[in-house]
């Protein structure tokens, strides 16, 4: 099983010093690095976990039942199928998938959630229905209750202020009612939620209740979690050799800095959200060596694939 060693897990009022803002109240910084080994970065390893999570998001849970039965090659020929591929270095959103199912991962592997709605999937089968959030989870809180995660991800090539800047825009966009209530359309309308074994009949039957057209976004939104991947080309880990301790400390440093630097500008933009302070944030960070190299690799194995 493939781990990533966390860094920080943390709430954001214990990382910043800055008892001005407000409200810091529900959100969260969670780092992550990946290993090396013999004096790299451990590329085959991130692949590994990519390739290993593409289906949850790539493929709809009938399609990946149906395929488990011809074996891993045929579920991943028709996960690549379903990708957005772009052979042109210039377009702005090659490789955006990667961070997607690196979300997707994550949010399996560390929050325990369940991949309700496969976005990847969607969006190639449904046009524009599927169109939003760049990923739509659940996660069973108990038997009663459950909390609702829809995430943003990027793969940038730096995370400079100005990149920052970008996705509390379309972090803002996704909280409006129109788009709160997309969302939970597509879970109750086009999701796999009752092809989950883990969700109880009861539960199921609450969630739709919960998530209906008619029901006031307001009871939504404390149950309300934003998970913020920054998948991102990081200059530490490129001068990087080896996993050591020296590394580890400068990443931290770095990534608190730039989560109390997020949320500084989110509390700015988006506190004329209604109910702000109610909705849960987590800030993803995420280094790797060089962007391209991933993701020519990446492109290259899902044509083989394909192909």
């Amino acid at each position: 099983m493939i781990n990533f060693e966390i860094l920080i897990d943390d709430a954001f009022s214990v990382i910043t010093g800055d008892s001005t803002l407000t409200p810091i109240e529900n959100k969260r910084v969670f780092s992550l690095i990946n290993t090396f080994e013999d004096g790299f970065w451990h590329h085959s390893k991130f692949h590994k976990f990519i390739w290993n999570n593409i289906k949850e998001t790539a493929l709809s849970y009938r399609e990946r039942q149906a395929l488990a039965l011809e074996g891993e090659d045929s579920l991943l020929t028709e996960a690549a199928i379903n990708l957005r591929l772009s052979e042109s270095e210039n377009d702005i959103g090659r490789g955006s998938e990667i961070s997607e199912i690196l979300l997707y991962g994550i949010m399996k592997k560390y929050y325990y959630a369940l991949p309700i709605v496969p976005k990847i999937f969607y969006k190639q089968n449904t046009q524009d229905n599927a169109k939003g959030a760049d990923s739509v989870h659940i996660v069973i809180e108990n038997e009663n209750s459950f909390s609702l995660w829809f995430g943003e991800s990027k793969f940038y090539n730096s995370i400079e202020n100005a990149r920052l800047d970008v996705i509390i825009d379309s972090v803002k966009d996704s909280l409006t009612l129109r788009k709160i209530k997309k969302e939970n359309k597509l879970i109750t309308n086009l999701s796999d939620i009752n092809d989950f074994d883990e969700i109880s009949t009861e539960l199921r039957a609450k969630i739709v209740q919960s998530l209906s057209q008619e029901q006031s976004i307001d009871s939504i939104k404390p149950i309300l979690n934003i998970p913020i991947l920054l998948l991102y080309e990081c200059s530490i880990t490129n001068g990087t050799s080896h996993l050591t301790e020296e590394y580890k400390t400068q990443i931290v440093t770095h990534h608190k800095e730039r989560a109390i630097e997020y949320f500084k500008r989110q509390i700015h933009k988006c506190n004329d959200v209604d109910l702000y302070s109610e909705i849960k944030f987590h800030i993803i960070l995420f280094p790797v060596p060089e962007k391209k190299p991933i993701v020519d690799k990446f492109i290259e194995k899902a044509q083989v694939y394909r192909n």
